[in-house]
């Protein structure tokens, strides 16, 4: 406990910059992660923290980020005043907030900080934070004073405890549920699903866009009386190779062309966003203009982005099963490239045989890498792992791999390797393609063009 009259003399020694207040923030808590909405819960009650705007949060496995930026680009085209809150960010930590379809400034969250800090002591009643619920207060204030039209809010993990769910929603959209944070939220789909479901609220509508949904998610909706929406019944998507099609409850679009974020699996997440923008119609209504140019100009970086250029590089932060599934399905559509070189750099907790084993089969060559975190896995145990399960499988190809201090070392590797028609792969983690984001966006011209 601090008394308050220290806390005042404390509050002249804070940071002044945003990179003061993270590394501030990581000293305050013994864990990354502690479950719970009561600590966090009681600093947004004193910060008065509310918003008086319709909010959509997006909870699921994966498609979270991909949903978000689909929203913000609708109603962005639509004339509204969108504010996104989404994690973790790829290089630099103001991504994690947008209002207007701008990413904030530094010196806006400074400022953001002081408050929550300041609720966080108040009286000398001191309330532990985690660096994730602290930041998470700082820009959920930040959004609640910007005289927004909607909020939208990217769930961290989970959703029942996660500290995004101290907000109540008007609309919950759940995308793909798939094995990920295991150790918090469950060993299996029904389990976990049911934790992801924590963001629905009583009356109020909860999109469900993963076609083959937990019944967990089904069950919880009936209980507390969610106005369910589900992938399948209550609305779907066609297409063919020029252009798709949307029916929902009351409404249909016709002749749209592909979001502008590739693959396949983008379409499910489009489709749970009109199911959205359907819903609250009241509340928020789109055009069908807005849609059609809201999904043809939506970018997100790290979703499966292919980078122009010689060798093709592509950069995905796809981190678990589920993902690298998608990943390797849209790889395997890109056609024929006569050598793919993978950069690939994960987080210790990730269960690693089923990603490798999917995406093995497409790779000729391997740039294993640290990562700069704690929690991430060794390029060596990478490594070890590879060959484990190449042992195992008792495959005859040839792959070679190779180990690097970090992910734009790999891909200087990987670049040094290749030819102009191969390609490149980077992906495992945010912090793999951030790695190689860091000095801004690759531009690959080969070696060989002008010789």
């Amino acid at each position: 406990m601090l008394a308050s009259a220290t806390i005042e003399g404390c509050m002249h020694n804070l940071p002044d910059t945003l990179d003061g207040w993270l590394n501030y923030c990581e000293s305050l808590h013994p864990r990354n992660i502690e479950m719970g909405l009561e600590r966090v819960g009681e600093v947004a009650k004193r910060l008065n923290l509310r918003f008086d705007c319709p909010v959509i949060t997006v909870a699921g496995t994966n498609g979270k980020g991909s949903s978000c930026a689909m929203l913000e680009a609708v109603a962005l085209q639509s004339g509204y005043k969108p504010g996104v809150f989404t994690s973790p960010h790829l290089v630099h930590f103001e991504e994690r907030c947008r209002v207007h379809g701008e990413i904030v400034t530094a010196a806006q969250l400074v400022e953001q900080f002081a408050a929550v800090e300041q609720a966080r002591v108040q009286g000398g009643a001191e309330i532990s934070l985690t660096y994730f619920e602290f930041t998470t207060l700082a820009i959920l204030r930040l959004l609640s004073l910007s005289k927004l039209d909607v909020a939208i809010l990217e769930v961290g993990m989970g959703g029942r405890l996660d500290a995004t769910n101290i907000i109540d929603t008007d609309c919950a959209i759940i995308t793909s549920i798939d094995l990920d944070h295991m150790e918090f939220l469950g060993n299996d789909r029904e389990t976990i699903g049911r934790e992801k479901a924590g963001i629905m609220r009583t009356g109020k509508p909860v999109i469900v866009s993963d076609p083959v949904a937990p019944q967990s998610i089904i069950q919880y909706a009936e209980e507390i009386g969610a106005e369910l929406w589900r992938f399948g019944h209550d609305f779907n998507f066609s297409g063919d190779k020029l252009q798709w099609a949307w029916a929902g409850r009351g409404r249909r679009y016709s002749g749209l062309a592909y979001p502008s974020l590739r693959g396949a699996n983008q379409l499910v997440n489009a489709s749970g966003v009109l199911a959205a923008f359907e819903a609250i119609r009241d509340k928020l209504p789109v055009t069908a203009q807005a849609v059609r140019t809201g999904l043809a100009m939506v970018e997100l970086p790290g979703r499966f982005q292919i980078i122009p250029g010689q060798p093709t590089m592509v950069l995905d932060v796809a981190h678990n099963p589920h993902s690298v599934a998608a990943l390797a399905a849209n790889l395997d559509a890109m056609g024929y490239f006569p050598v793919t070189h993978a950069v690939f750099g994960a987080m210790a907790d990730k269960d690693l045989t089923p990603m490798l084993n999917k995406i093995g089969p497409l790779i000729d060559r391997w740039y294993f890498t640290d990562l700069p975190t704690p929690r991430a896995d060794t390029a060596a145990h990478l490594q070890q792992k590879w060959n484990a399960l190449q042992m195992v499988a008792g495959t005859k190809r040839e792959v070679k791999t190779s180990l690097h201090a970090n992910p734009e070392a790999a891909l200087q590797a990987a670049i040094a390797a290749a030819d102009p028609a191969d390609r490149i792969v980077v992906f495992g983690s945010f912090y793999t393609v951030g790695g190689v984001l860091q000095h801004g966006t690759p531009r690959l011209q080969a070696k060989h063009l002008g010789a």
